[in-house]
Formats: C-alpha cells, structure tokens, sequence
C-alpha cells in the first residue's frame, strides 16, 4: 500500500518542478509583502486621504477588485491567442513588478480620487499577472502531484500573509505607514525579481523540446 502522508521535505519546495519552485517562493514573498498593508489598509485611508471613512474604504476596494475581474478574461485571451511562454512570462513579469512599484504612490496622494486612480491601475497589473501566473503554474505542475502543490502553495502563502499582517501593524505603530509602504515595495520587488530564473528555464524547456 503506498504512502499516503506528504513527505516533510516537499514542504521545503523539494522534488518540485524548478518553474512551479520559483513561482511558489515568488508569491510567498509577494503574498507576504500583501499581508504587511492589507489588513491595516482602512486605517492608512483614515489617516492619509482627505475625507477618508468606511465608505471611501469599500469604493476603493470595489474599484480594485472590479478593475482586476473586468481585465483578466481579455488578457487571459491575449496570452492564450499568443502561443509560447515567454508571453505569460512577461505578462506575469510586468503586471508584478509595476503592482509592487504601486504602493509607492500611497506616499504622495491625499484625495479620494486619487486614490481611486491607484486602485484602478492595480487591479489592471493584478489582472495581467494572475492569468499568466496560473497558467505557467498549471503547465508545469508535476504530475500526480497536483493537489499536494497546490496545497502547499496556499499553506506556505496564508502562512506569510498572516505572519506579515502581525508585522505591519507593529511596524505601522512603531516606523509610521510611510515607512511601511517603503518595505511593502522593497517586499514586492523582491518577489518580482524570484520570477527572473523562470525566464532561464522556459528557454532551455524552449531548446529541448527543439532538441538543441
């Protein structure tokens, strides 16, 4: 009869596929970098934007949220019409490194609407990231393996993101928002920059599947 259990060393992102291992470490440092100003977000718009209250909090979020799900289905049909990886590659790429550079824009807004501006373009680079993300996912994960990997990615991403939101409160206390959105980028490039040795493996995969 075979094992059942997961062996402790897939939690560590061994056995993996190298692809599925950079885009799993990737978003625990993205998820984590989330985690820092997510939950404390209402209280930045309270205290940084003129006329900040519960409502200018629930226009901003919708704005984002219905932005992203308004974009993903054209840009999913973009990557798919457009054949190779590369493309979701550079779409997740993008969409990643321009939503981490976003935050920045906190430091110098102070109205609602500019607010919403912001919230806009994040929801558009979200949209063009989580397609190719899931895509380049979905192709490489290791066969047999599937809801095991699965698993562990949101295991390890829930696990940063609740560490993190402890974090960001202490650092908002402590620092200031200001200096918490300048971590929150840092954070956020970073996890950008852990996509870069994908691009390496689609091209050798790219080279032996021409048998180069």
């Amino acid at each position: 009869m075979k094992k059942r259990a997961l062996p402790i060393r897939h939690y560590f992102l061994q056995e993996m596929n190298p692809i599925v291992r950079c885009l799993v470490i990737s978003d625990i440092v993205w998820r984590g970098s989330v985690g820092f100003l997510g939950p404390i977000f209402a209280l930045f718009i309270a205290g940084f934007i003129e006329g900040g209250s519960a409502e200018v909090v629930g226009v901003a979020m919708s704005i984002y949220l219905f932005t992203k799900s308004l974009f993903q289905i054209p840009f999913s049909t973009i990557i798919d019409k457009m054949k190779g990886e590369f493309v979701d590659f550079w779409f997740m790429f993008i969409g990643t490194i321009v939503g981490a550079l976003l935050p920045l824009a906190y430091l110098f807004i102070h109205t609602p609407m500019q607010l919403y501006v912001v919230q806009f373009f994040a929801g558009v680079f979200a949209a063009a990231a989580f397609p190719s993300f899931m895509g380049l996912f979905t192709k490489h994960i290791d066969k047999q393996k599937e809801g095991s990997e699965w698993g562990i990615y949101y295991t390890l991403t829930d696990l940063c993101a609740a560490a993190t939101a402890v974090m960001g409160g202490t650092m908002a206390v402590m620092f200031g928002f200001r200096t918490l959105i300048v971590v929150v980028v840092v954070v956020g490039v970073a996890a950008s920059l852990f996509l870069l040795p994908i691009r390496l493996s689609i091209r050798r995969t790219s080279a032996k599947n021409r048998g180069l």
